[in-house]
């Protein structure tokens, strides 16, 4: 019953997983580059990514980390890349707006 508990709550004994950033699939939407880095987790796939753009000279990034779990690695890198269109569009200029060079989104 603990085991489960533990897993329910994400209180595993492996370890965290932790983004792919080997992962190369990169896409070019509007003036900024999308990273797709899913994070593997057991037999599946957790959505993953950044986005990056050049402010000013200053590079900024933007990186994500969403619940969806997928089983096919096709299927979290389709995923990834329409999760981050939306926070482009959804966002606009302010998504970059700030001084941050990185921050969650």
């Amino acid at each position: 019953m603990a085991s489960f508990l533990s897993k329910l709550f994400g209180f595993s004994n492996n370890a965290p997983a932790e983004p792919d950033a080997s992962s190369g699939e990169t896409e070019t939407y509007g003036d900024c580059l999308i990273r797709v880095t899913p994070m593997k987790e057991g037999a599946q796939f957790r959505l993953a990514g950044s986005i990056e753009k050049d402010v000013d000279g200053m590079l900024r990034v933007r990186t994500f980390i969403r619940a969806d779990l997928f089983s096919s690695r096709q299927d979290v890198v389709d995923a990834t890349l329409r999760k981050a269109h939306q926070i482009i569009d959804q966002h606009g200029a302010s998504l970059f707006s700030d001084d941050a060079a990185t921050r969650q989104v």
